[in-house]
């Protein structure tokens, strides 16, 4: 116990003191003789000085009672308690959300996740500009003014890295194995708006969205999904775009890989070919069997993870609520389901509405552990029928056992002891 500590917790608290001193009091835990902690009341004049949220953390004993003592006061900007401290995990190119740490489908902006080629670009807003030519009957450049007197659309969806999967120890959370997913409520206009602005030929079929950071990230995209449901968005989650989310406008293309939704876009040219960019013939091509290549695989296939219990949770005998969340590329998730018995059996778990479109969506399992080890996995199937596989049943469709769009049903052992980790079957 440090100096500062020990001036207020092994003072002798009188009656009197207590009494007179009950108007103006504050609580502090003092030390009995027997070394137990109690709570007692102390004049302010003698209490530990009111610490900031802070502080308090690293001080527990000389936390305040807030009923005794005003809180801190308004402020220009709000942040976590600091008793939370979800954080994401990053490495060189990326950093990954705490998909365990979190509540509902909102990923907070400060924690979605991150993915850069040649890191974060500084883009004055004043200076922004999105040049759209090629094959157009009247190519424009649109300042972020301009797009923002567009008619604007608002919709919740999920973007997740191609490359979302690992593995390799039993010692991983949520958020290692495929933390780089994220969802936000996006604002912006609809890329289809721009495309009747400019014009956009019959005879175009692909488009090149082109970013302004050092990487000059550059993807082929088909026009039709241009057409469909692609946004330009300049907002999240209430606020304007984060810079590592693209700051000031990013291209948004619901369901797909996230490499495709191009951020800090700054150029889309019209074509009636895809342009065989780098990022689709070096990068963001998959083997599959027989020596071939799969390219332009755009959609995301349906997933789920249970977020809880996983790894490093300690569990306790008696009812469980089994957590996690699962999403689709293709629509809507239309069933999660649950197995307790290693995949032997499974049952359908809770959604929590609204389900949407190319979202993450919410589901639930109560369970009564009673103490056997075991395994717990999850299923996604979407709209269109498709079923979460198994990691042997990717690998035997697969040259790899990892790399894009590996999307395996994750299992987790619970020990006989209660301890979580991931399993390695």
């Amino acid at each position: 116990m440090n100096e500062e500590n020990n001036l207020f917790t092994n003072r002798k608290i009188s009656r009197r003191l207590l009494l007179g001193g009950a108007a103006t009091a504050a609580v502090v835990l003092v030390q009995t003789s027997v070394g137990k902690m109690v709570q007692a009341a102390v004049p302010e004049s003698q209490a530990p000085p009111l610490l900031t949220d802070s502080a308090s953390v690293d001080n527990p004993l000389l936390i305040p009672d807030p009923t005794k003592v005003p809180g801190r006061g308004p402020s220009v900007s709000g942040m976590p308690s600091s008793f939370e401290h979800p954080e994401r995990l990053p490495s060189a190119t990326s950093s990954r959300t705490p998909l365990q740490d979190l509540y509902g489908t909102i990923t907070p902006s400060a924690l979605h996740f991150e993915r850069h080629h040649a890191g974060i670009p500084v883009i004055d807003p004043q200076k922004y500009e999105l040049v759209i030519h090629g094959m157009v009957d009247k190519p424009l450049v649109f300042s972020l003014a301009d797009l923002k007197r567009f008619p604007s659309v608002t919709r919740t969806c999920f973007i997740e890295c191609s490359g979302n999967f690992r593995s390799g120890k039993q010692e991983m959370t949520p958020q290692e194995i495929c933390g780089l997913t994220s969802q936000s409520e996006w604002t912006g206009v609809m890329l289809s708006t721009l495309f009747r602005e400019v014009g956009v030929s019959e005879k175009a079929s692909w488009f090149l969205a082109e970013g302004g950071d050092a990487a000059v990230m550059t993807r082929s995209i088909p026009v039709s999904k241009g057409w469909d449901d692609a946004m330009i968005a300049y907002a999240q989650n209430g606020e304007a775009v984060r810079p590592e989310q693209g700051y000031p406008a990013r291209l948004l293309l619901p369901g797909w890989e996230g490499n495709t939704s191009v951020k800090w876009l700054r150029r889309i040219e019209l074509s009636d070919a895809p342009y065989m960019t780098r990022e689709e013939t070096s990068k963001y091509t998959e083997s599959v069997k027989d020596g071939k290549i799969r390219q332009f695989s755009f959609v995301m296939d349906a997933r789920s993870i249970i977020t809880f219990p996983s790894f490093p949770v300690q569990l306790e005998r008696g009812w469980i609520e089994i957590r996690g969340i699962a999403w689709t590329g293709r629509g809507k998730i239309i069933k999660v389901e649950v197995s307790v018995d290693a995949g032997r059996t499974w049952a359908p778990a809770e959604l929590q509405g609204p389900v949407l479109d190319k979202a993450h969506t919410a589901f639930r399992y109560l369970w009564k552990w009673e103490g056997r080890e075991t395994e717990i996995m999850s299923r996604a199937i979407d709209e269109t029928g498709y079923v979460q596989p198994s990691y042997q049943e990717l690998c035997a469709a697969r040259d790899s056992k990892g790399g894009y769009h590996f999307n395996p049903i994750t299992k987790w052992r619970i020990q006989g002891s209660g301890k979580v980790v991931l399993s390695d079957s």
